[in-house]
Protein backbone atom coordinates (compact mmCIF):
# COMPACT_ATOMS: atom_id res chain seq x y z
CA UNK A 1 0.00 0.00 0.00
CA UNK A 2 0.89 3.90 -0.88
CA UNK A 3 2.11 6.10 2.53
CA UNK A 4 0.79 9.31 0.81
CA UNK A 5 2.85 12.05 1.98
CA UNK A 6 2.36 16.52 1.89
CA UNK A 7 5.07 19.07 1.13
CA UNK A 8 4.02 22.24 2.63
CA UNK A 9 6.16 24.22 0.94
CA UNK A 10 5.38 22.95 -2.93
CA UNK A 11 2.87 25.27 -3.55
CA UNK A 12 0.65 22.76 -5.07
CA UNK A 13 -2.97 22.10 -3.80
CA UNK A 14 -3.05 19.38 -1.17
CA UNK A 15 -5.53 17.00 -3.60
CA UNK A 16 -3.40 17.72 -6.46
CA UNK A 17 -0.40 16.01 -4.19
CA UNK A 18 -2.14 12.89 -3.63
CA UNK A 19 -3.33 12.86 -7.03
CA UNK A 20 0.55 12.83 -8.54
CA UNK A 21 1.76 10.71 -5.77
CA UNK A 22 -1.11 8.11 -6.82
CA UNK A 23 -0.46 8.05 -10.57
CA UNK A 24 3.58 7.92 -10.27
CA UNK A 25 3.17 4.89 -8.04
CA UNK A 26 0.95 3.36 -10.73
CA UNK A 27 3.31 4.99 -12.92
CA UNK A 28 6.51 3.38 -11.35
CA UNK A 29 4.59 -0.29 -11.47
CA UNK A 30 4.59 0.34 -7.09
CA UNK A 31 0.76 0.36 -7.18
CA UNK A 32 -0.29 -2.17 -9.48
CA UNK A 33 -4.39 -2.96 -11.00
CA UNK A 34 -6.25 -4.03 -7.69
CA UNK A 35 -4.32 -2.99 -5.10
CA UNK A 36 -6.11 -1.18 -2.68
CA UNK A 37 -5.54 2.77 -2.21
CA UNK A 38 -5.84 3.79 2.02
CA UNK A 39 -8.83 4.29 2.94
CA UNK A 40 -9.88 8.52 3.48
CA UNK A 41 -10.29 7.80 7.14
CA UNK A 42 -6.63 6.19 7.03
CA UNK A 43 -5.45 9.12 5.03
CA UNK A 44 -7.29 12.07 7.14
CA UNK A 45 -5.10 10.42 10.28
CA UNK A 46 -2.11 10.05 8.33
CA UNK A 47 -1.74 13.95 7.49
CA UNK A 48 -4.22 15.30 9.44
CA UNK A 49 -6.13 16.63 6.45
CA UNK A 50 -10.01 17.72 5.44
CA UNK A 51 -11.51 14.28 4.37
CA UNK A 52 -13.12 16.21 1.56
CA UNK A 53 -9.59 16.87 0.26
CA UNK A 54 -9.11 13.50 0.27
CA UNK A 55 -12.33 12.58 -1.41
CA UNK A 56 -11.85 14.88 -3.88
CA UNK A 57 -8.08 13.77 -5.15
CA UNK A 58 -9.98 10.04 -5.15
CA UNK A 59 -12.70 11.53 -7.46
CA UNK A 60 -10.33 13.14 -9.63
CA UNK A 61 -8.53 10.16 -10.17
CA UNK A 62 -11.37 8.04 -10.58
CA UNK A 63 -12.39 10.91 -13.34
CA UNK A 64 -9.10 10.28 -15.05
CA UNK A 65 -9.68 6.41 -14.73
CA UNK A 66 -6.63 5.47 -13.17
CA UNK A 67 -8.81 4.02 -9.77
CA UNK A 68 -12.12 2.80 -9.13
CA UNK A 69 -14.04 3.69 -5.97
CA UNK A 70 -16.38 0.52 -4.87
CA UNK A 71 -18.89 2.09 -2.04
CA UNK A 72 -18.36 0.61 1.20
CA UNK A 73 -15.26 -1.30 -0.27
CA UNK A 74 -13.17 0.90 -0.66
CA UNK A 75 -10.65 2.55 -3.99
CA UNK A 76 -8.94 -0.16 -6.02
CA UNK A 77 -5.98 0.64 -8.71
CA UNK A 78 -8.01 0.55 -12.29
CA UNK A 79 -4.95 0.83 -14.79
CA UNK A 80 -1.18 -0.25 -14.58
CA UNK A 81 1.45 1.89 -16.30
CA UNK A 82 0.71 3.70 -18.98
CA UNK A 83 3.88 3.93 -20.87
CA UNK A 84 4.27 0.06 -21.12
CA UNK A 85 7.72 -0.56 -20.05
CA UNK A 86 8.25 -3.71 -17.46
CA UNK A 87 8.83 -2.35 -13.92
CA UNK A 88 12.20 -4.01 -14.16
CA UNK A 89 13.42 -1.62 -17.00
CA UNK A 90 12.06 1.33 -14.73
CA UNK A 91 14.50 0.00 -12.17
CA UNK A 92 17.32 -0.04 -14.52
CA UNK A 93 16.74 3.48 -15.61
CA UNK A 94 16.41 5.05 -11.78
CA UNK A 95 19.64 3.26 -11.39
CA UNK A 96 21.18 5.08 -14.37
CA UNK A 97 19.13 8.65 -13.37
CA UNK A 98 20.96 8.23 -9.66
CA UNK A 99 24.20 8.08 -10.74
CA UNK A 100 23.65 10.89 -13.13
CA UNK A 101 22.18 12.61 -10.48
CA UNK A 102 25.02 12.10 -8.20
CA UNK A 103 27.35 13.21 -10.78
CA UNK A 104 25.56 16.20 -10.73
CA UNK A 105 25.38 16.98 -6.86
CA UNK A 106 29.12 15.98 -6.69
CA UNK A 107 30.06 18.60 -9.43
CA UNK A 108 28.58 21.54 -7.13
CA UNK A 109 24.57 21.61 -8.54
CA UNK A 110 21.68 21.63 -6.07
CA UNK A 111 18.40 20.21 -6.46
CA UNK A 112 16.98 22.68 -8.47
CA UNK A 113 19.44 23.07 -11.10
CA UNK A 114 19.15 19.42 -11.39
CA UNK A 115 15.37 19.49 -11.98
CA UNK A 116 15.30 22.36 -14.40
CA UNK A 117 18.71 20.44 -16.67
CA UNK A 118 16.44 17.49 -16.22
CA UNK A 119 13.25 19.10 -17.72
CA UNK A 120 15.21 20.91 -20.55
CA UNK A 121 16.65 18.25 -21.54
CA UNK A 122 13.03 16.16 -21.54
CA UNK A 123 12.14 19.05 -23.64
CA UNK A 124 14.61 18.88 -26.09
CA UNK A 125 14.30 15.13 -26.81
CA UNK A 126 10.57 15.80 -27.01
CA UNK A 127 11.33 18.41 -29.81
CA UNK A 128 13.85 16.65 -31.66
CA UNK A 129 10.92 13.63 -31.58
CA UNK A 130 8.57 16.59 -32.83
CA UNK A 131 10.46 17.67 -35.75
CA UNK A 132 11.65 14.06 -36.98
CA UNK A 133 8.24 13.26 -37.24
CA UNK A 134 7.27 16.80 -39.28
CA UNK A 135 10.14 14.82 -42.37
CA UNK A 136 8.60 11.56 -42.03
Amino acid sequence: MIELQLDSGSGLAIYLQLTQQVKRAVRLGMLRPGDQLPTVREVVASLAINANTVLKAYRELEREGVVRSRHGVGTFVEQGPGDGIPVGEHAALRRDLRRWARRATDAGLGAETIAALFSVTLQEIESDAHAREDIA
